[in-house]
């Protein structure tokens, strides 16, 4: 393998170790397109990968992908027997088979595989996701292919959260040096509401007089009649006065 294919493909498994978690032995999932691919171009596959990834690589695919290719018929008679010679790994769909694509989508969900796959809609469709490995061949020579935008996109998010943290932390440090206590979030103060003071126009004496209770009024009303009262006296009293 040429050096300059080698740094590119060391590249990206430094990429995806880095920020993926994928480790040795690598766990190469293939499927039967892939399988058909290296019948084709006359390869053979686990050669050809091991030497490829010059590290430690294990093959392995699903019941699902073997059943698939056993049901396609005599076009990829070849193309089975050649991928139920990898160690057969179990997917979940173990009674009810579900189709190769959707069965490899479920194991490289939670699980770190690099996905040797000739399908272009399983490739479009892992490319959206972050995280996922794709090798294929290129006529006779395996590609690893180089991280997607969505893994890109993602290891960056990440970064920046990482260096805002440690912004903050140094920045916390270096307040501590100086002997600077760290500014705590200003807390509002409910503000005490007192009484009210009552209302100017409610304090004006009423132009209206207050009525006097009903047994009141009666004794003034009484009063002021007897005031003014005359007494009549007689004709010869007056004279006896006089």
């Amino acid at each position: 393998m040429k050096i300059s294919r080698f740094k590119k493909s060391h590249k990206t498994l430094v990429f995806f170790a880095s920020n993926f978690d994928y480790r040795e032995p690598y766990q190469v999932l293939v499927d039967a397109t892939f399988c058909q691919a290296a019948l084709q171009h006359k390869i053979g596959i686990e050669e050809q990968i091991r030497k490829y990834f010059q590290c430690n690589v294990k093959l392995l695919t699903t019941q699902c992908v073997i059943l698939e290719a056993e049901a396609l018929g005599a076009p990829l008679t070849g193309a089975t027997t050649i991928v139920k010679q990898f160690h057969v790994h179990k997917c979940g769909h173990e009674g009810k088979p579900v189709a190769a694509a959707e069965c490899i989508k479920s194991m490289t969900k939670d699980n770190r595989y690099v996905v040797a796959s000739q399908d272009r809609l399983l490739q479009a469709s892992l490319r959206k996701i972050p995280g996922r490995c794709l090798l294929y061949l290129h006529k006779a020579t395996p590609v690893l292919e180089a991280p997607s935008a969505a893994s890109k996109k993602w290891v960056l998010k990440r970064a920046k959260n990482l260096m805002l943290g440690k912004q903050a932390d140094k920045i916390d440090y270096m307040k501590q040096q100086q002997g600077i206590k760290p500014t705590e979030p200003a807390v509002k103060k409910k503000q005490q509401r007192g009484p009210k003071n009552p209302n100017p126009l409610s304090c004006k004496k009423s132009k209206k007089q207050k009525a006097a209770p009903q047994g009141v009024q009666q004794t003034t009303t009484t009063i002021a009649k007897a005031k003014r009262k005359r007494v009549k006296i007689s004709a010869h009293i007056k004279e006896l006065i006089n």
